[in-house]
């Protein structure tokens, strides 16, 4: 319990490492592993090379897809951080002041994990092939490391309520359906949008800068997006006072 809540402290800083890391892929220049082409590239060159597609014809469709897979991470991301709210999002310590059962969670347990994993699978594809290996490996061992501390912290403050919960809702593959009853909470929504700027850039980046095919300018992009999020994570619980203070 103590290595997952050491791990969960610094979630942050252990995700940002991978992505860098894929980004970087440092074992191309130091150990001569793998090639600099992003995954992107590589991809279409092979599906031109099965004679599936031309290369001018696969790029665009991979960009496409790609930027639904940005969409899909960024509405997740949103969406679960409207319901949970920004201070349990952005707090370093696992809570349990109340068992979330609204929203995306009323359909599968771990909304915001799941939305990261599609955020690191549309990141990878502007990484090397090998950065993007690295990442689709890393990240979700680590999100499943940190998915199963959750639960056995949750399962210990809460009992047999999050046992009932674990079986009526998925982890990770979300049901169409669902049994558990909304408990009337209410989604802020402008709170979940500026918690999740990083994966709003990330889907930005994707859908509109790929298509100019310029690898720096797309980093740059992501590495601005991450820095407002942080500017702007800074100053949310301040945000938030102002909001809930009388005129």
């Amino acid at each position: 319990m103590k290595v997952s809540a050491i791990l969960f402290r610094y979630r942050m800083v252990i995700n940002m490492v991978i992505i860098v890391l894929g980004f970087w892929a440092p074992w191309i220049q130091y150990g001569g592993i793998g090639s600099h082409i992003l995954l992107l590239e590589w991809l279409a060159l092979e599906i031109a090379r099965a004679g599936l597609l031309s290369f001018t014809a696969a790029t665009p469709i991979l960009i496409v897809g790609g930027a639904l897979v940005a969409a899909v991470g960024a509405i997740l991301r949103v969406w679960g951080s409207a319901w949970l709210g920004h201070g349990v999002v952005l707090d370093p310590r696992m809570q349990a002041g109340a068992l979330t059962a609204d929203g995306p969670f009323r359909y599968v347990r771990n909304p915001l994990y799941l939305g990261l994993g599609f955020m690191f699978a549309a990141l990878a594809l502007l990484m090397p092939a090998t950065g993007a290996l690295f990442v689709m490996i890393a990240g979700p061992l680590f999100l499943f490391i940190l998915i199963r501390g959750e639960e056995a912290f949750l399962t210990a403050q809460f009992g047999d309520p999050y046992r009932v919960y674990l079986q009526a809702v998925p982890r990770l593959i979300p049901r169409l359906r669902t049994t558990v009853a909304p408990s009337g909470n209410k989604p802020h929504w402008l709170q979940g949008v500026l918690s999740e700027i990083n994966p709003i850039g990330v889907f930005v980046t994707i859908a509109f800068l790929s298509w100019t095919y310029d690898t720096q300018l797309m980093w740059r992009a992501i590495a601005v997006t991450f820095g407002l999020s942080l500017v702007v994570r800074a100053f949310m619980p301040g945000l938030k006072l102002a909001a809930n203070s009388p005129e």
